[in-house]
C-alpha cells in the first residue's frame, strides 16, 4: 500500500501569500492538490492524506503537518505552492521543484519524475530542481518535494494560474509523475480478456488521438480523464475509441 501525504501550502488568509491583486495562494494550491488526489484515487493500493486544512481557514503549522506525516508513516510527501518574487508585477516566470538534498537521494529521484510533468502541464519556463532548507523537506522522514507551480506576481504565469484548466493539469501532472515513478496500475487500465485494443500503427497517429481526447476532456465534452490515460497505455478498446470519437464529432456539430 502506497501512502501519499499532501500539503497545500499556506492558509487562505496567511499574510503575504497572495498576488498583487490579492488573489490567495491557497486558492491555487488547493485546486492543484484536489486535482492530483482525484487523479491518483483511481489507482489501486494507494492511500492519501491531506495535511493542511481543506477549507483554507486555518494555516496548519508546518511542524504539525510533518509530525502527522511521520506518524502516519507516509511513503512520500508532496507540498504544493505558488511563488512570488517581490510582490509586484514583473516578467519573471517558471516552475521550481525543491528537495532538501541534491545528492543521489529518493527525494531527488522523485523530483525528477514529477517536475517535467508540471512544466509540461503549465507551459511556462523550467527553472529546474533546486535545494532548499525548508521545514517540510528537512523534517520529513520520507522522500519529500516542494513544488512552486508558477509565480503569482508574474504577468506571464498569472494568466495560467487564473485558468482552472491549467491548475487541474498541474495537479494531474504531479499525479502522473507519481504513477510513472511507482509504476502504478489502475483498475480501469487493466486489459480485459477478449477485448480488442486500439494500437495505432505509428506514434504520430497515437499522439493525434491522445491530443484529440485531451482536448475533448479539457473542453468538457468527455468528463472522465481515464480515456486519455488508456490511450496513452494502449489499453483503449476499439469499440470505446469509435464511440468516443463519434461523441466528440457530434458535439462539434451542435
Amino acid at each position: 500500500m502506497l501512502k501519499v501525504a499532501w500539503s497545500a501550502g499556506h492558509g487562505r488568509n496567511t499574510p503575504g501569500k497572495r498576488s498583487p491583486d490579492d488573489e490567495r495562494e491557497w486558492s491555487f494550491n488547493n485546486k492543484v492538490v484536489m486535482a492530483a488526489m482525484s487523479y491518483l484515487s483511481r489507482y489501486e493500493d494507494v492511500q492519501q492524506l491531506r495535511l493542511d486544512d481543506p477549507s483554507g481557514k486555518t494555516d496548519i503549522p508546518l511542524i504539525a503537518r510533518t509530525d502527522r506525516a511521520n506518524s502516519w508513516k507516509a511513503d512520500i510527501y508532496i507540498s504544493c505552492h505558488h511563488n512570488a518574487l517581490q510582490g509586484t508585477w514583473g516578467n519573471h516566470s517558471g516552475i521550481e521543484t525543491y528537495v532538501f538534498n541534491l545528492e543521489n537521494t529518493m527525494s531527488l529521484k522523485l523530483a525528477k519524475a514529477v517536475h517535467p510533468f508540471v512544466v509540461q502541464a503549465m507551459g511556462i519556463a523550467d527553472r529546474g530542481i533546486k535545494r532548499a532548507n525548508f521545514h517540510e523537506l528537512r523534517e520529513t522522514r520520507m522522500p519529500a518535494v516542494l513544488i512552486e507551480g508558477g509565480f503569482m506576481d508574474s504577468r506571464i504565469d498569472i494568466k495560467k494560474l487564473r485558468d482552472d484548466r491549467f491548475l487541474r493539469a498541474q495537479g494531474e501532472g504531479i499525479a502522473k509523475g507519481l504513477v510513472k515513478f511507482f509504476d502504478l496500475e489502475s483498475e480501469d487500465s487493466k486489459p480485459i480478456e477478449g477485448v480488442r485494443y486500439l494500437k495505432p500503427s505509428t506514434n504520430t497517429l497515437k499522439n493525434e488521438l491522445i491530443k484529440r481526447l485531451q482536448w475533448a476532456t479539457d473542453e468538457g465534452i468527455l468528463t472522465d480523464p481515464k480515456w486519455v490515460l488508456l490511450a496513452q497505455e494502449n489499453k483503449l478498446s476499439i469499440d470505446d475509441a469509435v464511440c468516443l470519437l463519434a461523441t466528440i464529432d457530434n458535439r462539434n456539430r451542435v
